[in-house]
């Protein structure tokens, strides 16, 4: 594939995955990741929001050598492999609240000034932005990329339930039910991956990592690919900050996607906050035979700030749809498990008519677009292989939501020739997807959700983020 330069791309790069498998929730994750570090022989490169050296890798068994918690088992790895390297890349603010929700620095201040797992902090971005890429690269050969941080709360099962005794913090109390995704890919696409992160690693450091010996093939005995010999589009977000220019590559992946879809969009997102994504939802929605669209967010927001803001901006931008959707072709939903609790969406998701899958760190909102660090993959499905594994990975998202088996759930795709008809036909009490309460906004909500500082489209001067508080804005469709 081609490797296209600058911001007027959809990717920067094109390569083959020799081996790609799509992850559904942490706890296959934090396992399979743990089977690939412990045969990794160069290098270890983790590029996060956030790492929490207490977690623990197998919270309800340990399976498998080494220590459970990642800071001891990251230690574990480089004194048993002498020519094993590990560095961590770590945004600046999230280290601050680590340790604000009680991490021990001991780890934090042992790697960042220690020879053998180094720890250094992303700064390399404008005020109020975060280096939001979630990223590991084993030996140049083998990696993961998508949604989950190995911090606390991101560990859970597919079943989500509400007693689940992995789920817990360090202290024991529950913490509620995650769902999340991430890819594990081999090959030249796990090869360029390397490649972005020591971009990142110099950017934030200064410092130039050369590419590891070329070690031998390594993939999780716990995984089963999904595709194999799949070309991967890699998608990014940088923020423009000193020298580095602006890329929004992921923003005119999406776009395309949304245009270019015929039949269906299905959608999960931690946010639908972003004005330019949900306009392009919009005019998609007005046409006579566009795509019935369904978005999968969590209830609410996490938090006092983001249910003002987020939330806020969602049940705008869903006024705006709402009055676009003439033809009752759009949905928007979150999961409940079997004992009715809300399940909180992390996964960031896009799959187009069972042909276009795009995974990564990007939410639908500004700063995703525009303003944080992210990396996305997509695979446009050219096989017949390649198209029925996209089909099995929405049938497998939706059945876990359903609390239905895969094959029930793509029975009742096939059969429709509508997602939504589909879904009404799946419902049932219990387990299962709920349409997003749409709430009404008083004039400080609205201004709230209209303020640049919390979700920015692009890099302001902070001077002009306070001032956008004081600013009230009214979206369009076309904004």
């Amino acid at each position: 594939m081609t490797q296209p330069s600058g911001d007027t791309h959809d990717y920067w790069r094109g390569e083959r995955a020799d081996r790609l498998a799509v992850i559904i929730d942490a706890a296959p994750f934090f396992l399979a990741a743990k089977q690939a570090m412990l045969q990794a022989q160069h290098s270890i490169l983790l590029l996060g929001w956030d790492f929490d050296a207490r977690v623990k890798l197998e919270p309800l068994e340990k399976t498998i050598e080494g220590p459970n918690r990642i800071g001891p088992f990251l230690n574990f790895l480089s004194k048993r492999n002498q020519d094993l390297e590990i560095k961590i890349l770590k945004w600046d603010v999230g280290a601050v609240s680590s340790i604000a929700r009680g991490e021990t620095p001991f780890f934090m201040f042992q790697w960042m000034f220690g020879n053998r797992v180094k720890l250094r902090l992303d700064h390399a971005h404008p005020p109020l932005a975060a280096h939001h890429t979630k990223l590991i690269v084993i030996d140049d050969c083998i990696a993961f990329c998508g949604g989950i941080d190995m911090t606390m709360g991101r560990w859970d099962t597919p079943e989500h339930a509400d007693d689940e005794p992995g789920r817990k913090t360090v202290l024991g109390k529950a913490l509620p039910p995650w769902h999340d995704a991430t890819t594990c890919l081999t090959g030249p696409a796990a090869s360029a991956l390397g490649d972005l992160a020591r971009m990142r690693w110099r950017l934030a450091t200064g410092e130039n990592l050369e590419r590891p010996v070329p070690a031998a093939e390594i993939w999780p005995q716990s995984l089963t690919p999904q595709f194999e010999r799949v070309n991967v589009k890699v998608a990014r977000t940088w923020a423009a900050y000193e020298d580095t220019p602006q890329v929004s590559e992921i923003e005119k992946a999406t776009i395309k996607i949304i245009r270019q879809a015929r039949s269906s969009l299905y959608i999960e997102s931690q946010y639908f906050a972003s004005r330019l994504i949900a306009g392009e939802i919009a005019k998609r929605l007005q046409e006579p035979d566009g795509p019935e669209i369904v978005v999968i967010n969590p209830e609410t927001a996490s938090g006092w700030l983001e249910e003002k803001t987020m939330d806020s901006a969602r049940v705008i931008l869903r006024e705006l749809v709402s009055k676009a959707d003439r033809h009752d072709r759009f949905r928007l939903l979150y999961p409940v498990n079997a004992q009715g609790t809300s399940i909180y969406v992390h996964a960031k998701i896009m799959i187009a008519d069972d042909t276009v899958l795009k995974i990564g760190s990007s939410n639908l909102n500004n700063r995703s677009m525009g303003f944080d660090s992210e990396c996305d993959l997509i695979i446009d499905g050219v096989s017949e292989c390649e198209r029925t594994a996209i089909r099995s990975i929405k049938a497998r998202l939706l059945a876990e939501h359903l609390g239905r088996t895969e094959e029930d759930v793509q029975a009742h795709l096939d059969q429709s020739d509508s997602i939504i008809r589909a879904l009404s036909a799946m419902s049932r009490e219990g387990r299962g997807l709920h349409e997003v309460p749409q709430r009404e906004l008083g004039d400080v909500d609205r201004q709230l959700a209209s303020t640049k500082m919390t979700d920015p489209e692009r890099p302001p001067s902070f001077v002009d983020a306070v001032k956008s508080v004081f600013t009230r804005a009214k979206p369009s469709l076309s904004s």
